[in-house]
């Protein structure tokens, strides 16, 4: 019979440190671990255990808390809630692929910015003003903004 396991032993064996699993029990994402009866720490099931697993796995993609909870009760439904993990993950894949786009026009903007101040540095003002022309869209793509309505001059 598989041995349950401290706080410390559960905690490297999932990677995460101890106060995450405390807070996670703190705050009802898992159920309260039972104590051992003479120490009064806590001993982690093997079932506990895997579930601690993927919950680290969970939070190693990114998954908030209120997702894990949504996770865990789908979990606990089975298949019938097949759908509905699906489209969880869905939408965090669709989330992470937005961020990831995002990063890449603020990457794309940092190297033309480079590129543009090495042309300067040199003294290529004509490829210094190609590349900036390069920079509109990708700074629209950075940061968009909403159209400004044109402001009169001081007279």
């Amino acid at each position: 019979m598989p041995e349950d396991l401290t706080i410390a032993a559960a905690a490297e064996r999932c990677g995460l440190p101890e106060s995450t699993l405390r807070y996670w029990e703190r705050i009802g994402l898992v159920a309260p671990v039972a104590r051992d009866p003479s120490s009064g720490h806590r001993r982690y099931q093997p079932v506990e255990v895997s579930q601690l697993e993927t919950l680290s796995n969970l939070r190693a993609v990114g998954l908030s808390i209120e997702d894990m909870r949504a996770y865990l009760r789908q979990h606990a439904r089975g298949d019938v809630a097949a759908g509905e993990q699906k489209a969880l993950f869905q939408a965090h894949a669709d989330k992470l692929a937005a961020e990831q786009a995002d990063l890449q026009n603020r990457a794309t903007y940092l190297d033309l910015k480079v590129k543009y101040w090495r042309a300067r540095e040199v003294g290529d003002l004509a490829a210094a003003a190609a590349i900036a022309a390069e920079l509109g869209p990708v700074i629209h793509a950075v940061n968009p903004r909403e159209p400004r309505e044109p402001r009169e001059k001081d007279s």
